[in-house]
């Protein structure tokens, strides 16, 4: 039977996933370890495994710690992936609407800054940059200033897309009230 598995390879096969998730729902004591077995097909003597990754993003979205951890480590990859972009997008927009851990959001924060910093900003990019507008830039918003590829105009967009988030910060831009007009 010939199998094609579109999980990654090295760290990001199927069985290296479920190891580090084993070992992580130990580790952060995890009370209901999801059951992470890829989905399957197989039709004819062809035998399709999809990406494990689908079901850590469910586990993302439901709250596990593991989860969460897998994802950011899986946002922090730069190889390429099959259905890499997709699964990107979906692991930042799963992550976004997770209550994440302070250690996480500063990880994702430092990646994110990094890759703009850097002009890495593929297509999904535009969820990375929404994930940073929920978790805050903290003390990176003078790092993002001046350190910008100015001749990146991809990266630019970026840029001046959180120099708004930034500017209609409550933290940054005190809000007028209209007592603040009379007196």
């Amino acid at each position: 039977m010939r199998v094609i598995d579109y999980n990654g390879t090295g760290r990001w096969t199927r069985l290296a996933i479920l190891a580090r998730y084993a070992d992580y729902v130990g580790r952060f004591s995890v009370s209901e370890p999801l059951d992470l077995t890829p989905k399957e097909h197989v039709w004819r003597d062809t035998q399709w495994v999809y990406p494990v990754m689908d079901k850590v993003i469910a586990g993302i979205r439901s709250g596990d710690a593991a989860c969460i951890v897998i994802g950011a480590e899986f946002m922090e990859e730069d190889s390429k992936f099959t259905f890499g972009r997709a699964l990107k997008s979906h692991v930042a927009r799963a992550m976004r609407q997770a209550d994440l851990p302070a250690a996480v959001q500063a990880r994702l924060r430092k990646r994110i800054v990094d890759m703009l910093i850097a002009g890495n900003v593929p297509r999904e990019f535009r969820e990375y940059a929404k994930l940073l507008r929920k978790i805050g830039f903290a003390d990176y918003w003078h790092k993002i200033q001046a350190e910008a590829p100015a001749s990146n105009k991809y990266a630019m967009r970026y840029v001046g897309y959180l120099r708004a988030v930034h500017a209609r910060s409550s933290s940054v831009v005190r809000p007028v009230s209209h007592l603040d007009e009379i007196y």
